[in-house]
């Protein structure tokens, strides 16, 4: 019996056909359901334009496919206008696999290209709350290693701040999230998330948390070097975009719904969504940390790596190297292929890599040892960089500040709040 495609913030499961053939997840067909707009090769050609920076390989191959408003934060970043990055990551255990990393990645490079500031959320709360084994306590220690997983990746730490939910929450986040949830139903969050009459009231106030972290009043702290304890109009205005998995999309369709009526309107968040990394056993699921042989963890070693690839890797081979010669491979559905989309750099390596597997020139073996390579000089390069990672830089990261960025060098840096007002007051003082 055949079977849709079912998405959403908790699991990913692609269709079945009629004869129970498990099916690739389709894409365009999500696109298409939650009315996306694909990012084409003229969004891709403009930000080059405007950035000076060559698309990373994940845009350029479609893996980062869908947006929404993408093409504003472009017109916010060409006018010299601030706006933020914001991310996140659920911990449900003491380490990421490389699927998690993807997006957090992803979102490192557009940190660089665009030089704005980045925070990021940690929904401890969530976990705890959606995982009935989990307690607060567990999701919290989770939290702090994830953390210090992430900065691992890169970010930099003047204009990154990372915070845990459990911890965080309180003074004008805590006030945006119980003013947004007065402005969502009951039929909202029933229809974005399937909840009914069971659901625990955690889960059904969740999304407002969720949903505020994209409104700059949330964190008054990093706009000005005055501290500011209030939510005010001017950093109400200033734009965010968001990379994720585009299973998260449906919290921020709320949030795009809702966000002009807060008390400070705030303009709906711009999102940028990537597929899945395919889960070992094949492109019907993503990596799951539930799911050990699923995934390839960051704290794997790299004999972890290999057996894990060699055992459980889909392949898209013949039954023998006798009939892969003569009718050639399937890369579309080979897992290590699908690993080499991801880390192999040189465009016409990965092309030359593609024909040779669907001529029968390239076996199913080879193919494997060139994603185990990338996959251990990956994961062993963050390792090294995991292993600096100190309670103290921890703290670094995690302690609520004034960040430090330059936005456009083309365009004079805006004035935020207190600085444009005392500005304007000096020059009412002198037009008299």
């Amino acid at each position: 019996m055949a079977q849709a495609q079912d998405i959403n913030p908790w699991s990913v499961t692609g269709g079945q056909a009629e004869d129970g053939t498990a099916l690739a997840i389709d894409y365009d067909a999500l696109s298409k359901k939650w009315n996306t707009s694909l990012i084409d090769q003229a969004v891709i050609e403009r930000f080059e334009k405007l950035t000076g920076h060559k698309a990373h390989r994940w845009l350029r191959r479609g893996l980062f496919f869908s947006h929404r408003d993408f093409d504003k934060i472009l017109d916010t970043y060409e006018k010299g206008e601030p706006f933020f990055l914001y991310t996140g990551r659920g911990p449900s255990t003491g380490s990421l696999h490389v699927g998690h990393t993807i997006p957090m990645s992803f979102t490192k490079w557009l940190q660089d290209c665009f030089d704005v500031p980045l925070v990021f959320m940690l929904t401890d709360d969530e976990k705890a709350i959606f995982k009935d084994k989990l307690t607060c306590d567990e999701t919290l220690q989770y939290a702090m290693d994830n953390a210090k997983d992430i900065i691992s990746l890169g970010f930099d730490q003047k204009k990154t701040f990372i915070y845990s939910d459990l911890k965080y929450l309180g003074g004008p986040f805590l006030m945006n999230a119980w003013e947004f949830s007065k402005t969502v139903t009951f039929n909202q969050v029933r229809g974005a998330f399937g909840f009914n009459e069971s659901t625990n009231v955690g889960r059904l106030f969740f999304p407002s948390v969720q949903c505020v972290a994209a409104f700059a009043t949330s964190y008054p702290e990093i706009w000005t070097d005055e501290p500011l304890e209030k939510r005010t109009k001017d950093i109400a205005k200033i734009r965010c975009l968001i990379p994720m998995g585009i299973d998260q999309d449906p919290y921020f369709r709320l949030v795009r719904d809702n966000a002009g009526k807060m008390k400070y309107p705030s303009p709906k968040p711009a999102l940028i969504h990537s597929k899945f990394l395919a889960a070992l056993s094949g492109p019907t699921g993503k990596m799951s940390a539930s799911e050990p042989n699923s995934a390839i963890f960051m704290s794997d070693t790299a004999k972890q790596i290999k057996t894990k690839i060699n055992k459980y890797a889909f392949s898209g081979g013949q039954v023998s190297i006798e009939e892969h010669k003569r009718l050639g491979g399937n890369p579309d559905i080979d897992v290590s292929y699908i690993y080499l989309t991801y880390f192999e750099e040189d465009d016409e390596k990965l092309q030359k890599i593609y024909d040779d597997y669907k001529a029968g020139r390239l076996l199913t073996g080879e193919l494997k040892q060139m994603a185990i390579a990338l996959l251990q000089e990956y994961v062993g390069e963050f390792q090294e960089r995991r292993a600096k990672v100190t309670d103290e830089v921890l703290e670094q990261y995690m302690t609520p500040r004034k960040l430090e960025w330059r936005g456009n060098p083309n365009e004079p840096p805006p004035k935020i709040g207190a600085q444009a007002a005392g500005e304007k007051k000096l020059a009412d003082r002198t037009k008299k």
